[in-house]
């Protein structure tokens, strides 16, 4: 075999499996023995696993901070899209429209709008630009549909991670189990021995 092919089978072997977004799957602890064969692999086995455990829990903190921002969002591009519409229908009208709009939470005005072609959008960071109204219905399209798939992107990785929090617990107390059956297999064996001795020694 050669050294490329070796390599690339070291390399294949070495991947770790992700979800779409690249969040690594937390490995299945079927046989203990794999991942600590005496009592003093335990304690960094363990850490091992509660650090995978906590990047999880941090990956899931960000995820729900993320959701909730989009959710926020999401109505809000829709509204935004639906007053676009509503002046596109409107933008071969003759009188201007009557309407109020919002200063602040509490605070209205009214307002006389033109028939008119464009529009101005709020792209962030106190910017805004004037965009054709064709052109402003299809950006703020593309911008919900986005916002949509990144939500529901949001709950698949949700799901995702608290399976794999559930899989790395398991596997802690899996191995806390091995090393509770060792303890005992170990005292089964101390104990064994000393009863040995003193069989040997009333023998004697």
């Amino acid at each position: 075999m050669s050294t490329t092919e070796t390599g690339k089978q070291t390399g294949q072997k070495d991947v770790t499996p992700t979800n779409p977004r690249g969040i690594p799957y937390a490995p299945f602890v079927d046989k203990v023995e794999d991942y600590v064969t005496t009592r003093a692999d335990v304690e960094p086995t363990l850490r091992n696993f509660q650090e995978m455990i906590s990047k999880y829990q941090f990956m899931e903190l960000n995820l729900q901070k993320r959701k909730a921002g989009l959710k926020d969002k999401i109505p809000d591009i829709q509204k935004t899209l639906d007053s676009v519409r509503f002046l596109k229908i409107r933008k071969d009208d003759t009188e201007p429209i009557e309407t109020t709009f919002e200063l602040n939470d509490t605070l209205y005005a009214n307002a006389m709008i033109p028939p008119t072609n464009e529009v101005y959008i709020w792209l962030g960071a106190n910017v805004m630009l004037s965009y054709p109204i064709d052109e402003a219905e299809t950006l703020l399209e593309s911008k919900l549909s986005t916002a949509k798939q990144s939500l529901s992107n949001c709950d698949e990785d949700l799901d995702f991670l608290r399976e794999q929090i559930t899989t790395m617990e398991v596997a802690v107390a899996r191995v806390y189990n091995w090393e509770v059956v060792q303890k005992r297999k170990e005292k089964e064996a101390e104990d064994g021995a000393s009863k040995d001795k003193a069989d040997a020694e009333s023998n004697g």
